[in-house]
């Protein structure tokens, strides 16, 4: 019986262990698309220990704790640090089949060289202590880990408002050698459906400087917060999109109205939803393709879905399942 996480963990044929080996493992990694904190990046945060490197911010070890029955305060609650971990070692063994599996034993393998050890209930006192000696040393802070890895540039997820303080002063700091830039994600500036669309539309008014009650003035404002990003060395653009909505685009005249209807908190029928969330992909697709960003899209993931959650827990629970529903016929190209 093969190790669990050989050297050839996912390479089943010879063609892929000798691309991986020969080729592919001492590649530098430039990962357009991550969640990292650029604060703690900044910051270059010393991780106390395995609780605060894994479960202050993974929403995916949170979801399949929720999905175990944990009880919320040992995921986003008030429950000490090591009641939380051990509360994710109970999860591990149940989640053999889905990848937070594999996951959880490649980041146990790699950096802290911890294998042959399965992560269990059994195991999580020697590996809380493995883990907790190791992260005190220099190269398993924030920055030693992604130069441990090889790391050469990574891509943030931030919201147009976002001031980008913290890129910027990873930016000017000469010691550190890790290019990382921020990813424009407008999620909140497309989806005119979400309950709280008014309230974010007002917050990038201020950010801007722009009264924003018309459709050129909305442009106006996202232009100005891309003009922000790309001077920060921004080369991707991140979107979630749960429903691949599509529909002639109308004059700005139709589409002001639509925009006017929302912030006077009118209802909007699914037309008027998809006439403003495809001019606004378009028009973004193409100030991205001036400044040769990448358009990245997240399609069919459904956000924040446990209404009771959401209301409890707030936006970063990430409640997010897979969406099944097909997508329409005529999908638009952007």
């Amino acid at each position: 019986m093969k190790q669990f996480l050989c050297e050839d963990f996912l390479l089943s044929t010879p063609t892929a262990q000798k691309l991986y080996h020969d080729y592919a493992k001492d590649q530098p990694i430039f990962d357009y698309h991550c969640h990292l904190n650029p604060k703690e990046i900044a910051e270059n945060r010393q991780f106390n220990d395995l609780a605060e490197i894994w479960l202050e911010g993974d929403h995916y070890k949170w979801r399949a704790m929720r999905s175990a029955g944990v009880e919320e305060r040992l995921i986003t609650g008030d429950a000490d640090k090591y009641s939380k971990y051990l509360a994710f070692a109970q999860t591990v063994p149940k989640c053999i089949g889905n990848p937070i599996y594999h996951w959880t034993h490649l980041e146990l393998r790699r950096p802290f060289g911890i294998t042959n050890t399965l992560f269990s209930p059994q195991t999580a006192e020697k590996i809380w202590h493995q883990g907790k000696a190791l992260l005190q040393q220099p190269e398993f802070s924030a920055r030693g880990i992604m130069q441990q890895m090889n790391v050469k540039l990574v891509g943030t997820t931030d919201d147009p408002i976002d001031s980008l303080e913290h890129h910027k002063a990873i930016a000017q700091d000469n010691t550190f050698d890790i290019e990382v830039v921020p990813s424009f994600r407008p999620d909140r500036a497309f989806k005119i459906e979400l309950p709280l669309f008014n309230d974010y539309i007002e917050q990038l008014g201020k950010v801007a400087d722009i009264d924003i009650n018309t459709f050129d003035k909305l442009k106006q404002a996202l232009l100005k917060r891309i003009e922000h990003f790309d001077q920060q060395g921004c080369k991707s653009a991140d979107h979630g999109i749960e429903i691949v909505r599509f529909a002639a685009i109308p004059d700005e005249t139709k589409l002001t109205h639509i925009l006017q209807k929302r912030l006077q908190n009118q209802p909007l029928v699914e037309e008027e939803i998809a006439q403003f969330s495809t001019a606004l992909l378009v028009w973004l697709g193409t100030e991205y393709h001036k400044r040769n960003w990448v358009m990245q899209m997240h399609i069919g993931a459904i956000r924040n879905n446990n209404s009771r959650m959401f209301k409890l827990l707030g936006q970063t629970a990430d409640l997010t399942p897979l969406a099944t529903a097909p997508l329409p016929s005529r999908s638009p190209v952007y």
